[in-house]
C-alpha cells in the first residue's frame, strides 16, 4: 500500500513519536527522553512536508488518516502546506509574492532575523490558509470537510490532554508541537536567506552531511527538491549529486548545527568566520547602472 518502501522509516518515526508521548505521560519527565521527543517532533514536521509533496499511500483513505495523525504530532493541520508551500513557496521560491519570503523585514542575516522569522512568516501565512479554505468550500466541499476535520482532531487532542492534566499537556503536547512548527520555519529561513532566488541552482542552501540527512529525511538537499518537488525524499541524494557541481560551493554546507553556530554565534564577533553575503543583493547591485557605466553608455 505504500508508494515507496522507504516510507517504512516514516511510519516508524510516527509510531515512535506517538509511543514516546504515551511513555512520557505515564512515567513523567526525564531529560534524555524529552530531548528525544523534541527531535521526533521536528522529524514529524519534515514528514508533514514530505507527505504533502508525495503522499505515502496509494489509498486516499490511508493518506487522510495519516494527515490527521501527522496533524496531532505536528501541531497544525497538515493541509495548510498546500496553500502556503506547494502553491506559493514552490511557485515563487523566495521571490516577491512568496508568503515565506526571508527578506520581508530586513535583508540582514543575523540571530535576530533568524529568531523572529518564524513568527513573522506564520502571521503572513494565515491569509493563504483561509483563502484556501474558502476555495475548498466553494469548489471542493469534500476536501473542505477533510481540512476542517484536521482542525477538530487537533483541537480535541489538545483540549482532552489539557483537561486530563494541563501541566503534562503543555510539556508533552504543546511544547513539542511549537518546537516542530518553529524549527521547520527556521529550516526554510536558512535554506533560502542570502541565496539568489532568480538563479536556477543558487536559490537554496544545502546541508549535505549524510548524518544530517539521515536524521532529517534528506531535507538538506533543498536545491534538488525545489527543482523537482515531485521527487520522493529517498531519491534526493541522487538528484542532488547530479547538480551539485552547478551550485555555488558556499551554498553546499555540511552539518546544519555547525552552520548555525558559525553563522549566528561566531561570525557576528568576527572570529574566523565572515557573515554571509546576500547573493540577491549582489545580483541587484550588478544590474543597477552606476554613474560611470551610464556615462560610458551615453
Amino acid at each position: 500500500m505504500l508508494k515507496h518502501v522507504a516510507d517504512l522509516k516514516t511510519l516508524l518515526y510516527l509510531v515512535l513519536a506517538t509511543a514516546i508521548f504515551f511513555v512520557q505521560w505515564s512515567i513523567g519527565f526525564y531529560w534524555p527522553v524529552y530531548i528525544l521527543s523534541l527531535y521526533l517532533a521536528i522529524s514529524v514536521a519534515v514528514i508533514a512536508h514530505n507527505h504533502n509533496h508525495v503522499p505515502m499511500w496509494k489509498s486516499s483513505l490511508l493518506n487522510n488518516i495519516s494527515d490527521n495523525w501527522i496533524t496531532l504530532l505536528y501541531g497544525f493541520p497538515a493541509f495548510a502546506w498546500t496553500p502556503t508551500h506547494n502553491k506559493n513557496h514552490h511557485k515563487f521560491n523566495n521571490r516577491e509574492g512568496d508568503f515565506t519570503i526571508t527578506y520581508r523585514i530586513s535583508e540582514r542575516n543575523n540571530l535576530l532575523t533568524l529568531l523572529t522569522y518564524p513568527s513573522i512568516s506564520s502571521y503572513f501565512q494565515q491569509s493563504p490558509v483561509m483563502g484556501h479554505l474558502r476555495h475548498l468550500y466553494a469548489n471542493k466541499r469534500n476536501k473542505f470537510y477533510l481540512a476542517i476535520l484536521q482542525y477538530i482532531t487537533l483541537g480535541l487532542f489538545i483540549g482532552i490532554t489539557l483537561w486530563l492534566d494541563w501541566r503534562k499537556s503543555l510539556l508533552y503536547v504543546v511544547v513539542p508541537q511549537q518546537v516542530a512548527l518553529f524549527t521547520v520555519m527556521i529550516f526554510n529561513y536558512i535554506q533560502h536567506v542570502h541565496a539568489d532566488e532568480e538563479s536556477a541552482y543558487d536559490h537554496s542552501r544545502n546541508f549535505v552531511s549524510r548524518f544530517t540527512n539521515f536524521m532529517m529525511f534528506n531535507n538538506g538537499y533543498h536545491t534538488a527538491h525545489h527543482n523537482k518537488a515531485s521527487v520522493h525524499w529517498s531519491q534526493l541524494p541522487q538528484a542532488h549529486a547530479r547538480i551539485a557541481h552547478l551550485i555555488a560551493p558556499h551554498l553546499n554546507q555540511r552539518v546544519i548545527l555547525l552552520y548555525l553556530f558559525k553563522t549566528y554565534i561566531i561570525a557576528p564577533f568576527g572570529f574566523a568566520y565572515k557573515k554571509t553575503t546576500s547573493m540577491r543583493l549582489l545580483r541587484k547591485a550588478a544590474l543597477t547602472p552606476t554613474p560611470t557605466n551610464k556615462t560610458q553608455r551615453d
